[in-house]
């Protein structure tokens, strides 16, 4: 049979004045707890997974605190990597308001960014003030209580303590307008150190002119198995004349070790006839008496110059300073216009040019008068001083992060919350204080972990036990050998 039709099972009225109730409920006995939604930057097309999300907006909302007791979860329990934090929390908060004053703004979002507006959804974080944690939505209970009065008044937020992901990214779009908020995302995940440089200087050369010298020498065959530099040699020159010298550079391209371009230290001068190019393997292996040579196959040619002058000798008067990569060289054109020479900067580990090289000597010089130049460092002089949690954005990589730590005077910027990967060379760019130093090297990302505990573990256990030398607890052996019987 039918429902008796004389009671409506829960009239619009009576639904209404239950939704009332629990908001007011929710607004005296409840905490203001912060919701960051979840917006999609790069998602898996095949699979499915997010690859990368931005928290740039946040609502405030009243929500109950279910779990009034304490967290639950596993708590704080002693892992092999340190102290792991399973914290978890379950708060209640209105359908109503969430549909009122959150929805319509997650409603005027891309379809790309937000796929579901209408309810909370798994993934979004929920700031804790109490705790002053952050949260990450795992489940959302929307049918407890049961359809009262048939309807369903609240949605329950099954929370476990947010973890920083490596696939996560995008936050340098992260700003909740809640200093207190993103100073916690910041302090979570990886650091990456960057050393900077604050000074620096531009090399000056010394360059002179040459005939019948190599303009450039020509890799006819690039080998393989030149898992080390060959030596290139180079016969020598009529009396008189100068020995051209060179080095040959190598490269690794799936697992195949060539070389790569042979580049003239020295064209070498009063050579008449076209010199002999040997390439010789720096590695050699003995297995059984035999020698086995590594690195073999590359050939190369010179290409001999003997009419007109070219690039002679480039000396480094004054090797700069600040060069975290290769600069530029910059050679003029000759007076006769016949060819313009070309070269490369080396840079030494205290960034300063340490070597030209020299991939065409040209052809036509007349003068050796400021033939060459080389590039000043990215930066003479840096400036400012970064300001804690503002964005940094590298000017060559566009990589950008958050400033966890400037120390001036060893000028290393520590950066949290990173997107993207800064390079040797780029200009560390300060959105708020506008500082500016270049990236000398950047050290190995480490994981911020203020629980992690492993290398105080293993220090103090090297103090106890010392398994270098022997066994501590003895060496096990007997004197005749053991015979089992059946």
């Amino acid at each position: 049979m039918a429902l008796n039709s004389y009671f409506l099972q829960g009239s619009q009225s009576e639904q209404r004045l239950v939704q009332d109730l629990i908001n007011e409920q929710l607004k005296i006995f409840g905490v203001e707890v912060t919701y960051l939604p979840r917006k999609i930057v790069k998602k898996d097309t095949i699979f499915r997974e997010l690859e990368s999300s931005t928290f740039n907006d946040n609502f405030a909302i009243e929500a109950y605190v279910n779990t009034y007791e304490g967290y639950t979860g596993a708590g704080d329990i002693m892992t092999k990597f340190g102290m792991s934090l399973k914290d978890e929390l379950v708060v209640t908060i209105s359908k109503e308001r969430f549909e009122d004053f959150i929805a319509p703004f997650l409603a005027a979002e891309p379809s790309s960014e937000i796929e579901v507006s209408s309810r909370p959804r798994e993934g979004d974080l929920i700031y804790f003030p109490l705790g002053k944690r952050i949260f990450e939505v795992k489940f959302v209970e929307h049918e407890k209580p049961f359809y009262q009065l048939g309807k369903n008044y609240v949605y329950q937020l099954q929370c476990e303590l947010f973890e920083l992901e490596d696939e996560m990214g995008g936050w340098d779009q992260l700003s909740t307008t809640s200093n207190e908020i993103d100073d916690l995302l910041v302090d979570q995940g990886y650091i990456t150190s960057l050393q900077l440089i604050s000074i620096g200087s531009t090399a000056t050369l010394g360059v002179t002119t040459t005939s019948g010298y190599l303009r450039s020498i020509i890799l006819n065959q690039d080998g393989y198995d030149y898992t080390q530099t060959p030596t290139v040699s180079i016969s020598t020159a009529p009396a008189g004349g100068v020995n051209a010298t060179a080095v040959a550079i190598t490269t690794n391209v799936s697992n195949i070790y060539s070389v790569k371009e042979i580049l003239l230290t020295n064209p070498g001068a009063g050579y008449t006839e076209t010199p002999t190019v040997t390439i010789v393997s720096a590695t050699t292996t003995q297995t059984n008496g035999v020698t086995t040579t590594h690195g073999v196959g590359a050939a190369a040619t010179a290409l001999l110059v003997t009419s007109g002058a070219g690039i002679g000798t480039i000396t480094i008067t004054d090797g700069g300073s600040g060069y975290p990569i290769e600069p530029i060289v910059y050679f003029n054109t000759p007076t006769s216009g016949i060819g313009t020479a070309v070269g490369r900067a080396l840079v030494s580990t205290a960034n300063t040019v340490s070597q030209i090289l020299i991939s065409d000597a040209g052809i036509g010089y007349t003068s050796a008068t400021g033939i060459a130049t080389v590039a000043p460092p990215p930066i003479l002089t840096g400036s400012g001083a970064y300001q804690f949690n503002e964005i940094v954005t590298g000017s060559i990589s566009g990589a950008k992060g958050r400033v966890k730590s400037w120390d001036k005077d060893t000028n290393i910027l520590k950066l949290g919350s990173t997107n993207g990967t800064f390079v040797s060379g780029d200009v560390a760019i300060g959105s708020t204080s506008e500082s500016k130093y270049t990236v000398d090297y950047i050290e190995t990302a480490e994981f911020a972990d203020k629980y992690a505990q492993n290398d105080t573990i293993e220090s103090e256990a090297d103090a106890i036990l010392d398994f270098s030398e022997s066994n501590p607890f003895g060496t096990y052996w007997c004197l005749e050998p053991i015979t089992i019987t059946k």
